[in-house]
């Protein structure tokens, strides 16, 4: 059952498209010209819209851009008696969901209004699934160290300032970078991510800048890269200190000019995204070993993040189990277990190599290996390396 509003200043058409959608079981509210369907459409959430053309006050087509600025994901479907092909295309192109002529086929009539109500269903759940998924985790820890990273994003994010994020394997460094973004005037835009370390030196510009057909033997098609994907919000470069030279050069032509060429290119691309960076690695040793551009070390690094390891705020490490308890419960869809105050204890002396990455994935191990309460036991025999 769909919420319809119809559209027409023909009060017969009205009353037979109204009598035909309800026996269908659909809500039907109905109105005469294009400004009492503008005043309901703004008033009231539709799954679907019937619009005519040829109205008194305010026309279909008119409506139909008023009505997408309003809410664009509902479907509009236009039906008209004066219709032809250039009027069809022109009320597609401005985001009608379909054309009708007037008399409508009723089989096809309803064929169009039940997938116009489908997609808008696919709409809303595709929403809500993109809000589930896209949701920041949130920064765990009370430590002087997390606090000053907090503070910091707070100041950061607001700005277009570049920010260069160090920290070893695991600690957190992505986190920062998405808090940066969803703290920032551009986090309505993409954040677009790139693993440097897992990208071959040779593919690195292609994914990067993107490329164009035939530019290279295994370009088949024009590619996008990165960098235009990115457009308008924020571009993560994780493992930055493992990008080659000659790749380098570009991304600081990129910061300096906010221009990108794709490869095989003459044509330059104007982007506007801005560029918070990642490394595991010691940048200025990197520079002394001429592995890395010092120019582009202070191009990235106006603002200087450090990510602490684990067993560098072990503090936080009891707020970090309770954290993730709640939320491997959550995904298994079981109760939360307690965890003993002495398996804690035992938890906080470990030594944590692969920092909060290792701790989430101890912390699932003993919710499924452990019974209704994770003991040091558990910890003993799960955790802790065995004696010999």
């Amino acid at each position: 059952m769909a919420n319809i509003l119809i559209i027409d200043d023909e009060k017969a058409i009205r009353k037979t498209l109204s009598e035909i959608l309800a026996f269908e079981g659909h809500k039907i509210d109905e109105a005469s010209d294009g400004e009492e369907g503008l005043k309901k459409f703004i008033e009231k959430t539709y799954d679907v819209v019937l619009c005519d053309i040829k109205m008194p006050k305010m026309d279909g087509i008119e409506f139909l851009e008023k009505a997408k600025q309003v809410n664009f994901d509902v479907p509009i479907i236009m039906i008209s008696g004066h219709g032809n092909i250039d009027t069809a295309v022109d009320a597609v192109k401005k985001g009608a969901y379909d054309y009708i002529s007037k008399p409508p086929d009723l089989n096809r009539l309803l064929i169009t209004l039940r997938n116009a109500s489908e997609k808008q269903d696919l709409v809303v759940e595709a929403k809500v699934l993109k809000r589930k998924i896209g949701k920041v985790q949130e920064i765990v820890g009370e430590s002087a160290a997390i606090s000053s990273i907090k503070n910091t994003i707070e100041k950061v994010a607001p700005t277009d300032a570049r920010v260069l994020i160090t920290g070893d394997n695991g600690s957190g460094k992505e986190l920062v970078a998405r808090w940066i973004h969803e703290k920032s005037n551009r986090n309505n835009g993409p954040i677009v991510e790139v693993n440097c370390a897992a990208i071959p030196s040779e593919l690195i510009e292609s994914e990067l800048f993107g490329h164009e057909k035939g530019s290279f033997t295994s370009a088949i098609k024009q590619r996008i890269g990165k960098f235009e994907q990115a457009n308008g919000g924020t571009l993560f470069l994780d493992e930055i200190g493992d990008m080659s030279l000659s790749a380098q050069a570009k991304v600081l032509r990129a910061l300096q000019e906010g221009k990108i060429t794709r490869v095989g290119a003459d044509k330059d691309i104007n982007v506007d995204v801005r560029v918070v960076a990642a490394t595991n690695k010691d940048l200025l040793k990197e520079v002394e070993e001429k592995n890395f551009r010092l120019d582009l070390y202070h191009r990235l690094g106006v603002i200087i993040i450090h990510v602490p390891s684990l067993n560098d705020r072990r503090e936080d490490i009891p707020l970090l189990i309770e954290h993730f308890i709640s939320q491997v419960a959550s995904e298994y869809g079981q109760p939360k277990k307690l965890i003993d105050n002495d398996a804690v204890t035992a938890l906080q002396q470990h030594n944590w190599t692969g920092n909060i990455r290792e701790l989430r994935n101890v912390v699932e191990r003993l919710i499924i290996l452990s019974g209704k309460t994770i003991s040091l036991d558990d910890v003993t025999n799960f955790v802790l390396p065995r004696r010999q």
